[in-house]
């Protein structure tokens, strides 16, 4: 009897072994998420994403040769049209396994496989936000650095030392004035992460000419000093969807 190169043999033969298989990924393909032993999930993974891949082909050769494995038709119909297509951009990787508490009665370990079926964040995206986090905390290194020496400068006894400080806030704040003022926003003395009221929430990201709306991701982490009321006034002051239009279909 050849021995098995994988691993325990998981049925009592080697023909057992393989509709178990096929019938642990018709399950996985039917109701996206099975619990099993770990050991059954551990071997049933590959099998199904290699069938997943084929899957992703959508030939008539793939689906073929995922027949001559899974005889169920639903469950192939379920693999080819509803399963695939949402697998597009990802490269492998497409079950995830999560142990779970020993069985009860033999104590053995058990897991949860699951398809993974949450789309995949553009490496736009994620440049984008990594962006807007390094500016906010510039931005937050910055104040406090302005926080500091305005705190010395108040303990300064010397007059001249008060007025040249009032002289520079005054430059500073007609060099904000200056700014371009957008129409319908509200433009904040300080950049803030929270509403300045409940119909201007979209913020406005200077810097990067970047717009967030309520809901999207980063949208927490984003220091604004302006604010619109609708994505239509962001854009016709000149701000881009963060991430794409795509990234921003939230509703505000």
């Amino acid at each position: 009897m050849p021995r098995p190169t994988k691993g325990p043999r998981l049925g009592g033969s080697a023909q057992h072994e393989r509709h178990l298989l096929a019938n642990l990924a018709r399950q996985l393909f039917i109701h996206e998420s099975i619990t099993t032993t770990e050991a059954r999930a551990r071997r049933l993974r590959p099998y199904a994403e290699k069938l997943i891949t084929k899957g992703k082909r959508g030939d008539l050769h793939a689906r073929r040769t995922v027949m001559k494995k899974i005889t169920d038709k639903y469950a192939v119909y379920r693999l080819f049209e509803e399963i695939a297509p949402k697998m597009e951009g990802r490269d492998g990787g497409y079950t995830r396994i999560i142990k779970t508490a020993p069985r009860k009665g033999d104590n053995a370990p058990m897991a949860v496989i699951s398809l993974v079926l949450e789309p995949v964040a553009k490496k736009a995206v994620v440049e984008d936000a990594v962006k807007t986090a390094k500016s906010a905390a510039k931005k937050a290194a910055q104040d406090a650095v302005a926080e500091a020496k305005g705190d010395k400068a108040a303990e300064a006894p010397a007059k001249e030392a008060e007025a040249g400080s009032a002289a520079k806030d005054a430059a500073a704040k007609a060099e904000k004035t200056e700014k371009v003022a957008f129409a319908g926003a509200v433009r904040l003395d300080e950049g803030s992460a929270d509403a300045p009221d409940d119909e201007h929430r979209i913020k406005g990201n200077e810097d990067s000419m970047k717009y967030h709306v309520p809901g999207s991701r980063w949208y927490d982490a984003t220091v604004a000093e302006v604010w619109f009321a609708t994505v239509e006034e962001a854009e016709a002051a000149g701000f881009a969807p963060a991430g794409g239009a795509a990234a921003q279909k939230v509703d505000a």
